[in-house]
């Protein structure tokens, strides 16, 4: 979060600096030199300031790493995040949807229902931060897991017939992955197979799963709560 974003949330919200200090917890004085950019808003006060301005998640701080251990309450953190198929759960700590979907990426197995999400978190979080989401998919190797996982997305929206922005992103999105593409078989975080079902797999994928060179029959009529 920079400067100019919490200035406008704040006059957004029709909130002074005093009564923006208070929520927060600091000075006037301190607010004002938040919104100068002579601070920076460090990754505590930004969750402050997205909680007490009722602002988006993406707007959340991302970490320069991915922190190991976060992969058991993925579940979680989906459902604080609206994910309808994990609304019945509650109790993780709310992140930024680009943090949950690399992080369930980067996975060696991953639960189905928690798969199933991922393109959910595209279609509603468009506004995720693209740099950063290249940046750990190349760095991690995920640029073909993310690619796949963006098409599936695509053809969620293209079904819908949206035409929005939030198609243009996602093709956006696709075609830097395109760049970094590797030619190397992967699974969509199911490194469990076994051979034979890796073999079926080969002969039974979808063309856009062939393309990202991943096995995986991952199809958008497999979403149940994506459309």
């Amino acid at each position: 979060m920079n400067a100019q974003e919490l200035k406008s949330a704040r006059k957004q919200r029709g909130w002074t600096q005093v009564k923006t200090a208070e929520r927060l917890g600091v000075s006037q004085p301190y607010v004002a030199l938040l919104e100068d950019g002579k601070r920076m808003v460090g990754p505590r006060l930004a969750r402050k300031v997205v909680k007490a301005l009722r602002l988006p998640p993406t707007l959340l701080p991302l970490p320069e790493k991915l922190a190991k251990g976060r992969s058991q309450n993925l579940p979680e953190q989906l459902s604080v995040l609206g994910y309808p198929g994990f609304a019945y759960l509650r109790g993780a700590q709310k992140r930024n949807p680009a943090e949950v979907l690399v992080t369930a990426l980067a996975q060696d197995d991953l639960e189905s229902r928690v798969t199933e999400a991922l393109p959910w978190l595209l279609l509603r979080y468009p506004e995720m931060d693209r740099d950063w989401l290249l940046q750990q998919a190349r760095l991690h190797n995920l640029s073909n897991r993310l690619g796949f996982v963006v098409g599936l997305a695509k053809a969620v929206a293209n079904a819908a017939g949206t035409t929005s922005m939030r198609h243009a992103q996602l093709n956006q999105l696709e075609a830097r992955l395109q760049e970094s593409r590797l030619d190397k078989e992967d699974t969509l975080c199911q490194s469990l197979l076994s051979q034979r079902e890796r073999e079926w797999l080969r002969e039974t994928r979808p063309p856009e799963a062939a393309y990202w060179h991943l096995l995986t029959d991952w199809r958008p009529e497999h979403l149940q709560y994506v459309a």
